[in-house]
């Protein structure tokens, strides 16, 4: 039985494959520092850590008493790109120094199988279909922490022949998503506004698309890859296919919460206006099935939402640039 690490497994994504991974017969062992997961999406089969990924010690202290590990899955990411302008040296620490230790751990810990979750952030603007192909030219702070430690995984299998796979998803929504957070995952932050009877803030006109996609499309792909050998050392790009405007997204998740949809609209901010990706590569080597329609995630993570509290957000304590931060994250 392979006994693999899963970073971010109190987060969301990383909850749903610590889940897959213990489908597969894994023994899996879950770290987190729960400042943006909950114990609830823990699974009850996964021993847990609490730990600051981005402190050496921490990582060490995780394979002396949890390792050796066959298979690390690193989720743990604040993904959060436009905020990452404003929380530089955050981002940094929590996106890629983290990541550069768990890769240090992995190659001393002879791991067999690094899995990363990139972004199609990487890519930049200007470039849809967003192909694995295209070489990336990232634009913020989020992404280029991200295509860094692509990068590093790459000279680690060249120099130490560690091997790795790559996913870069996209607009990942579904059950147990963060609500709380104001600045990222557009789907959970609608959800709470609308629950809440306040407006769906939209930064311009919400002409902007994105193809967004639910974890269950995600999550199982993530968890195989170690088992593919046509995995090994690939970039994959996984979500969903078809865009869909952020406007017309506002009037889906109302729909789906049987409420009307009242929409604010804000100042635009800097962002990738149009953005989505092609998936050849992952159906060819994994073959999923037919994805989740945007119809039926929206009304079951509804249906999910309705088990919570509702949850007021959680602004970020930590702003380091507060100029030209949007009005509505202040």
């Amino acid at each position: 039985m392979p006994k693999v690490l899963v970073t971010g497994t109190a987060g969301f994504i990383g909850s749903h494959v610590a889940d897959q991974c213990l489908r597969l017969g894994f023994e899996v062992v879950g770290v987190d520092d729960l400042s943006g997961g909950y114990w609830r999406n823990v699974p009850a089969a996964a021993a847990f850590v609490v730990a600051d990924l981005a402190e050496p010690d921490a990582v060490a202290q995780l394979w002396r008493e949890h390792g050796p590990f066959d298979y690390v899955y690193h989720l743990a990411a604040y993904a959060a790109e436009g905020l990452s302008h404003h929380i530089r040296r955050f981002n940094y620490r929590n996106n890629l120094l983290a990541t550069a230790n768990l890769i240090n751990a992995a190659v001393t810990g002879r791991v067999r199988h690094f899995v990363f979750t990139s972004s199609i952030a990487v890519y930049g603007a200007g470039q849809v279909p967003l192909q694995e192909s295209t070489v990336p030219v990232p634009e913020d702070p989020y992404a280029i922490a991200k295509y860094a430690c692509e990068l590093d995984l790459h000279a680690a299998h060249r120099v130490f022949g560690l091997p790795s796979t790559i996913f870069r998803p996209h607009n990942v929504y579904g059950e147990r998503q963060n609500l709380s957070d104001p600045y990222r995952n557009v789907i959970g932050i609608f959800l709470n506004l609308c629950r809440r009877g306040l407006p769906l803030k939209i930064f311009g006109d919400g002409a902007q698309t994105r193809a967004f996609t639910h974890v269950d499309d995600v999550a199982p792909l993530i968890a195989q890859a170690p088992l593919i050998a046509a995995a090994r050392n690939q970039v994959f790009n996984v979500g969903a296919d078809e865009p869909v405007s952020v406007l017309a997204l506002a009037q889906e998740v109302a729909r789906a919460l049987g409420v009307p949809a009242v929409v604010e609209h804000l100042p635009a901010r800097p962002e990738v206006v149009h953005a989505f990706a092609d998936h050849t590569r992952a159906r060819t080597v994994f073959a999923p099935p037919a994805a989740v329609p945007l119809a039926v995630g929206l009304a079951r993570m509804a249906a999910w939402l309705q088990t919570l509290e509702p949850a007021p957000p959680q602004r970020f304590a930590g702003i380091e640039i507060p100029d030209l931060l949007p009005a509505g994250w202040r």
